[in-house]
């Protein structure tokens, strides 16, 4: 064990213990975390881990199957398998993740937004078997299928009882996919760095991609962050966003369409990689890419708001050794001005984060003109700074992290919770990412000063703790997990990824990459209050080789939606032959990836 980790871990242990002898009244005034006293703690029996074909949740609560890859919008069952890119382009996408949910009549009727993240080839259609295959043969009609099913749909879905439907004939149901028409916004818009022979004015993009997490608005509107961009695109590049190695990860899009050949269409790439706003009640509204909010891998993008204080907006850049950042607006929110508030998003200033080993930490404007950014280094203008905000924030000296992904903030304490997920290649460790063989991931807490009731987001200071670190609790040296107390039997967690906070204030930890420990990855719930806190509680259990991802809750907090995506995807398993048929369990169909509706048997708050 590395003397930095035994370190920094000795540190959080002693702040845990602290905060389980004071009790609550104490650990206010100790060490204030996630919610007041009194939030009540998990109110189900946590699940072991395990692997199986099919997936499992609670005792207490039932998952039922929304709507799965291929199922019309109206929830109508997928024609016969493997679809085409004619039947694609009109139902739900493939590899559901972040979920949206806009209340029309409160918590019994809305709509969804689910984004969809990447295709995968092999256990979309047959003939290949391994994704790497698929990636590599794809003719131009399956590229044309794969474009077609990524992006995002929007369905309107009502509650009957106890279980949720899509709702036939809705007006709000439509596909947002690789080839939507949408428009650009910001500094980079209309640059000649974004202008292809397509769109000789920078000024219009066809489609999103890398669908990853999201965001929405208080004014109603659904945020789309873009990641993994450059899996897309062939041809050599210099492009920040561009693969490292072609013939393992670009797929071949190039085959059906020309501007993913990057010899042919250089700037291409940089219209991609950025965050996509849409209004979900107006299916005639074009999206988005707000060029402000700077372009890396976006895991997600969290709103944070108050009436006349600048908007805030966070983000992971999600890869190894990559960086958090933070978006703050030029403007103010005035909810009385509801959808043109979206302006705030055009005009702003984007930050990146820097921790320091004693707990502090400041967020470094990425302005052009000041330190490193001027033109001899390659920026000639703010369209630069944004364009490459990844080469901006490491000339400035941000602090490389263990692949940051989902962003949560309390709705009680106002503190920000970050997802590292893991670091398997990084030249050493630092005090935010204190494993030099991050294997399991962790969760930081940031806290912006002003407190839980006048949290100030905006402002360029912050302090920050660890929340946990993710592995077995019983595991060696740096594997060893470390939490707010005994885990449940077996319910412990790794790689966190998505993050969502609870009606409660607790916070719900989805995970991607638990099949490396020889178990599923899912959803766990941790208390929120004195020494529980930061304790895990194993709520639902992926099939195997499917990652849980894109938690939300409706505003009562009586139903969770989750994403369940991509079943099967492990070595050997392919369109033919897959490892599991979740969720039909059907000869003659695939495995889909699929949203459940989870309620409480007999009513009630999830995780009471």
């Amino acid at each position: 064990m590395s003397e930095h980790f035994s370190t920094l871990s000795q540190r959080f242990l002693r702040r845990r213990t602290l905060l389980k002898t004071a009790g609550l009244a104490g650990a206010g005034a100790l060490l204030p975390r996630l919610a007041r006293a009194g939030t009540p703690l998990v109110g189900f029996a946590a699940l072991p881990n395990a692997l199986s074909d099919t997936h499992a949740v609670a005792a207490g609560y039932t998952a039922r199957v929304l709507i799965r890859w291929g199922d019309g919008l109206d929830g109508s069952d997928a024609p016969r398998f493997p679809l085409d890119a004619r039947q694609q382009e009109t139902r739900f996408g493939c590899n559901n993740d972040f979920i949206a949910y806009t209340p029309l009549e409160g918590s019994r009727r809305g709509l969804l937004g689910v984004n969809h993240e990447y295709p995968v080839g092999h256990l979309m259609y047959p003939g290949f078997n391994s994704e790497k295959k698929a990636r590599a043969g794809a003719t131009a009609a399956q590229a044309a299928l794969e474009m077609a099913a990524v992006g995002h749909s929007v369905l309107e879905i009502a509650r009957r009882g106890d279980s949720w439907q899509p709702v036939a004939d809705s007006a709000y149901a439509r596909r947002i996919d690789a080839n939507t028409p949408m428009g650009l916004s910001g500094p980079a818009a209309g640059h000649a760095r974004m202008q292809t022979p397509d769109d000789p004015q920078g000024t219009r993009v066809r489609g999103t991609l890398g669908c990853c997490s999201g965001g929405k608005t208080p004014w109603g509107t659904v945020l789309i962050a873009e990641e993994n961009v450059g899996d897309y695109f062939t041809g050599a590049s210099d492009n920040l966003l561009a693969c490292d190695d072609p013939q393992d990860v670009y797929r071949g899009w190039a085959r059906a369409q020309t501007r993913f050949d990057l010899a042919a269409q250089p700037n291409e790439l940089n219209r991609f990689g950025w965050v996509v706003e849409y209004d979900p009640v107006d299916p005639a509204s074009a999206p988005v890419k707000h060029t402000a909010l700077g372009r890396f891998e976006h895991e997600g993008a969290t709103v944070v708001y108050r009436e006349g204080a600048p908007l805030v907006v966070y983000s992971g850049d999600d890869s190894e050794n990559q960086f958090v950042y933070r978006y703050v607006s030029e403007g103010v929110y005035e909810p009385d001005r509801g959808a043109r508030n979206s302006e705030l998003l055009r005009r702003g200033t984007l930050y990146c984060a820097r921790f320091a080993d004693d707990g502090s930490g400041r967020w470094l404007p990425l302005v052009h003109g000041s330190g490193p950014l001027h033109e001899k280094n390659g920026f000639a203008s703010q369209a630069d700074v944004v364009i490459d905000a990844r080469r901006a924030a490491a000339l400035l000296g941000a602090t490389p992290m263990d692949r940051p992904e989902g962003i949560a903030v309390s709705p009680r304490s106002a503190r920000a919770c970050i997802a590292l997920t893991k670091n398997k290649d990084k030249a050493g460790a630092n005090g935010a990412n204190p494993r030099r063989r991050n294997a399991a991931g962790h969760i930081l807490e940031i806290t912006a000063p002003g407190g839980a009731a006048a949290a100030r987001h905006w402002e360029d200071t912050f302090t920050w703790d660890l929340l946990l670190q993710a592995g077995d609790p019983d595991g060696p040296g740096e594997g060893r997990g470390v939490y707010g107390g005994a885990v449940p039997a077996g319910a412990w967690l790794a790689n966190p990824d998505n993050l969502v906070f609870d009606p409660r204030g607790r916070l719900w930890i989805a995970t991607d990459g638990m099949q490396d420990f020889g178990a599923a990855d899912g959803l766990w719930c941790a208390p929120a209050t004195g020494g529980s806190r930061a304790l895990p509680h194993r709520f639902l259990r992926c099939p195997r080789g499917a990652e849980l991802c894109g938690p939300e809750f409706t505003p009562d907090g009586q139903t969770l939606f989750v994403a369940i995506q991509h079943p099967a995807k492990e070595a050997g398993s392919h369109f033919d032959r897959p490892s599991t048929r979740w969720p039909d369990f059907d000869e003659h169909l695939p495995p889909r990836s699929a949203v459940l509706a989870i309620t409480r048997d007999g009513g009630g708050l999830i995780g009471d």
